[in-house]
C-alpha cells in the first residue's frame, strides 16, 4: 500500500462513488472531486478541492477516477466540453471504474492513450456495502505496467483485485459477473416462491439450504430480501438492466446465445413495468410472484 501522497481526481460521486473517494481522502491523497448533483456530506466535510467541472479535475491530479453509472456518461466525462481530456497533460492517468460497454471502452483507451496517457478500465462487483467497507472486487483492464503503479490505491478500495487482460477485458469481466448475479437471484427467487407455494416455510429452507451445496451469496443476502421484502436499493434494478443490455448486445455481436440471461432480463423489465425501476435486484422476484398469483411473506 501507497505511504507517498498523491494527486487524486475523482468524478462521479455517487452510492459507489462517494465512499471510494472518502478511502482515497482518509489515506493522505490530495483530492479533486466534481460530481453532477449535491457534493455527499462526507466528501464536503473532507479536505477534498471541490472542482467546478472535470476539466479542472483532470489539470489538478496526476491521476482521475471515474465512477458513473452508463457509457454515455463515461463520454460525456471523458470527452464533453469541459471534460476530463481537456484536462489532461503527457504521463496522466486515467482510471474508469464504472461499469460499462467493453467496445467502446477500448475507442475511449485508445483516445486517452493518443493524447500521451494511460487508460485503465477498472469496473467493481460488491455494490453499496463493499464500498463502504473496501472490500470490492476489482477487475482491472490494461497495461500491467500501468495497473502495478495503480494497484496500492485500488487496495484502499478493494480486495480481490485482478488485471483481467488488455482495455476492455475489466468491462468484460463485469458484465460476466453480472450474468452470473442476475442468474442467481432468479435461481434463489424460483427456488424460495417453489417452496413457499409447496407451503414451506421459506425462511427456514433458506435457513436449510444455506448449510449445503446451494450455499451463496446471493442466497444469503438476497433470499434474506425477498422473505423480508426489503427492496429498496441497494442496486437498482435500472442498473442490473444496463448491465445485462451490455450483455445481450455483446453477445448478439460474438454471436454468442445467452437464453437465461435474457429470461432474466424479462424479469427485470416486468419489474419495471410496475414500477420498480428503483427497486433492489432481489426484486425479481416479484416478478415470479405475480406470474404465480403468490407471495412469500405475507
Amino acid at each position: 500500500m501507497t505511504t507517498t501522497p498523491q494527486k487524486i481526481g475523482f468524478i462521479g460521486l455517487g452510492i459507489m462513488g462517494a465512499p471510494m473517494a472518502g478511502h482515497l481522502a482518509r489515506a493522505g491523497h490530495s483530492m479533486f472531486v466534481y460530481t453532477l448533483g449535491r457534493i455527499p456530506n462526507e466528501i464536503a466535510e473532507s479536505t477534498a478541492t471541490i472542482c467546478a467541472n472535470a476539466k479542472e479535475v483532470a489539470a489538478a491530479a496526476d491521476l482521475v477516477f471515474v465512477m458513473v453509472p452508463d457509457t454515455p456518461d463515461v463520454d460525456a466525462a471523458l470527452f464533453a466540453d469541459y471534460g476530463v481530456a481537456s484536462g489532461l497533460s503527457t504521463g496522466k492517468t486515467v482510471i474508469d471504474m464504472s461499469s460499462i460497454s467493453p467496445i467502446a471502452t477500448k475507442a475511449f483507451a485508445k483516445r486517452i492513450n493518443a493524447l500521451g496517457c494511460d487508460y485503465l478500465d477498472a469496473p467493481v462487483s460488491g455494490g453499496e456495502v463493499g464500498a463502504k467497507n473496501a472490500t470490492l472486487s476489482i477487475m482491472v483492464g490494461g497495461p500491467q505496467t500501468v495497473f502495478e503503479r495503480v494497484r496500492p490505491l485500488f487496495e484502499l478500495m478493494g480486495k480481490n483485485i485482478t488485471l483481467v487482460g488488455e482495455n476492455g477485458a475489466g468491462q468484460t469481466a463485469k458484465v460476466a459477473n453480472q450474468i452470473i448475479v442476475a442468474l442467481n437471484i432468479e435461481a434463489v427467487a424460483e427456488a424460495l416462491l417453489f417452496a413457499a407455494k409447496a407451503g414451506a416455510d421459506p425462511a427456514r429452507v433458506r435457513q436449510a439450504l444455506m448449510g449445503g451445496f446451494a450455499a451463496s451469496k446471493i442466497l444469503e443476502v438476497h433470499g434474506e430480501r425477498m422473505i423480508k421484502r426489503t427492496f429498496n436499493p441497494g442496486f437498482r434494478i435500472a442498473l442490473h438492466q444496463k448491465d445485462l443490455n451490455l450483455a445481450l448486445s455483446s453477445a448478439r455481436e460474438l454471436g454468442v446465445p445467452l437464453p437465461n440471461t435474457a429470461t432474466a432480463q424479462a424479469l427485470f423489465n416486468a419489474c419495471v413495468a410496475h414500477g420498480g425501476e428503483g427497486w433492489d435486484h432481489s426484486a425479481m422476484i416479484c416478478a415470479l410472484e405475480k406470474l404465480a398469483n403468490f407471495e412469500i411473506a405475507t
